[in-house]
């Protein structure tokens, strides 16, 4: 039985971890159908934002240690790995990889693999109750998908990333809002709605240009500014000959909402 369900409304795809027995731990089956559910929603032209949650009063409480238990040594550091590799949401992070915006919505524990997942979405919102911990040195561990080490100390910066990292210490809301690394703290019985919210502020731009513009985002934290600036032209060549371009300058100049199609 899968514990990753997926549902569409009004253009925004809902991936949510179900396994609330655990606090939505995740075995590597688990994994796997995250990331199959990422590639789903990153090849549907009906999607255009997706939310990432988990059930239950949980975000995701990490690795499920007795399936890790269970897995020979030298399978456990690549686990899920592959499973978006020859898809649109493919490569070590699939959220990273997928073009649309994910937005997180965190509920009670975001800990160890679960606030891995969380900073490798794009915005991420916050009930009252979420809990953030990086615990791998408590486990003997380093961060495993390496978000932890790569992308927070590009989102909160490396003193604040460092004390998060080599504590393994648990933060709440509130201070994850007081370090930038949540956009918004709501009330738990508030949080879809304002996770909703913040994904239809994404739903009329051009899905053409999103996807390329969040692809410059982040490998621009791994590039030379010359590297960068290629690229750049590049992707930018690609949008001049779109038809979301063609369509951004016509209702410009028609002064109408534009209709974009991600060509």
């Amino acid at each position: 039985m899968s514990h990753i369900s997926y549902e569409v409304d009004d253009r925004v795809a809902t991936i949510t971890i179900d396994r609330p027995d655990k606090r939505n731990a995740l075995a590597f089956a688990d994994l796997a159908d995250l990331h199959g559910a990422l590639g789903r929603a990153a090849g549907d032209d009906a999607v255009a934002a997706v939310i990432l949650t988990g059930a239950g009063g949980a975000f995701c409480a990490g690795t499920d240690l007795s399936d890790l238990a269970g897995t020979p040594e030298a399978e456990r550091s690549g686990r899920g790995r592959g499973a978006g590799d020859n898809g649109p949401a493919s490569g070590p992070w699939p959220i990273v990889s997928c073009p649309k915006p994910v937005v997180a919505a965190v509920d009670g524990a975001a800990v160890g693999l679960g606030a891995e997942l969380a900073t490798q979405c794009d915005v991420r919102i916050a009930s009252t109750q979420a809990r953030f911990g990086w615990v791998f040195v408590r486990r003997g561990l380093v961060p495993d998908t390496g978000a932890g080490t790569f992308l927070l100390p590009r989102l909160v910066g490396p003193t604040a990333a460092a004390r998060l990292l080599f504590s393994g210490e648990m933060i709440d809301a509130a201070e994850a809002h007081r370090l930038g690394l949540v956009t918004a703290v709501v009330e738990p019985g508030e949080l879809a709605a304002a996770a909703q919210a913040e994904a239809r502020r994404y739903l009329d731009v051009s899905p053409f240009a999103l996807a390329r513009t969040k692809r410059l985002l982040y490998s621009g934290m791994a590039s030379s500014p010359g590297d960068h600036a290629r690229l750049t032209a590049a992707l930018l060549q690609e949008c001049f000959h779109s038809d979301d371009h063609r369509e951004g300058v016509a209702a410009f100049l028609e002064r109408r909402p534009a209709r974009f199609t991600g060509r």
